[in-house]
């Protein structure tokens, strides 16, 4: 094989277009091939006009050729690191300048807006759907609460009933050995998510609840949740909740101190 650097512009531009443009082969291959080094093969590609490929893609071309291997793909990563990178993308949302976050917002809704009425339409009842699901079974955030209440050992009761006399509303995680009640209030308990009508209907029920479980001399905790479910932020919120069980275990409050709010 000729020595690259021995070569007339002509033939290095012919070699280029063949080894890196028609065959895909990094400048490193290349290099490998004629002798030479790959800065001098891209300050060539360069000089001759032809097209770089980017990082981005000179990552997916050596994965597909199979010259690389995949950084994450079949890689079963921990909790702790799952929660990490799961705090790490929250952390830099919520740092997101006003101005970013308006834009992201803007682009959402252009995107929502291009879609056809029957996707949206078919969006819509899926996401009715899996609201009728939730009230059932659970929201993803009472079931990560649970799932650490019963990991550290609490009786739990999930989503209670016959519990408030008279009437058919549940507690939806309830801790009989300690008195207390838990309540999980999603955007729908805050915001007109299905109308204003459902808001005040929601605020009414919510109201009426508050009201029987501290009757019963229960304590009430209730934890707001208006953004989107991750298990970064569930586990956020359960030390909220954790921090206040403790405050209770060492001293089960009077009455008139039994009503605790926490979330976002």
């Amino acid at each position: 094989m000729n020595n690259y650097n021995n070569l007339s512009d002509s033939k290095k531009k012919q070699i280029l277009e063949k080894e890196y443009c028609s065959l895909k082969k990094s400048f490193g291959e290349i290099a490998s091939l004629y002798n030479t080094y790959s800065n001098k093969l891209r300050r060539d590609a360069i000089k001759f006009g032809l097209s770089i490929r980017s990082k981005s893609d000179a990552q997916k071309n050596a994965l597909s050729k199979g010259v690389a291997k995949h950084p994450t793909k079949g890689k079963e990563r921990s909790i702790t690191e799952k929660n990490k990178i799961g705090l790490g993308v929250m952390k830099n949302w919520e740092e997101l300048p006003d101005n970013e976050l308006q834009k992201r917002k803007n682009k959402a809704k252009e995107n929502w807006d291009k879609l056809s009425d029957d996707t949206k339409a078919n969006m819509i009842n899926s996401a009715n759907a899996a609201v009728r699901v939730a009230s059932k079974v659970g929201s993803k955030l009472e079931k990560c609460i649970l799932e650490n209440l019963l990991a550290d050992g609490y009786k739990v009761d999930f989503h209670k009933e016959q519990m408030l006399s008279n009437t058919k509303l549940q507690i939806d995680i309830f801790l009989p050995e300690d008195n207390i009640a838990i309540e999980v209030d999603g955007p729908s308990h805050y915001e007109p998510v299905w109308g204003d009508e459902a808001l005040k209907r929601n605020k009414s029920y919510d109201n009426k609840k508050t009201g029987l479980i501290l009757g019963k001399g229960l304590v009430l905790i209730r934890i707001k949740q208006i953004k989107d479910f991750s298990p970064s932020r569930g586990r956020l919120l359960y030390d909220q909740l954790k921090t206040v069980l403790m405050q209770i275990k060492e001293k089960f409050p009077d009455t008139d101190n039994r009503y605790f709010e926490l979330g976002e």
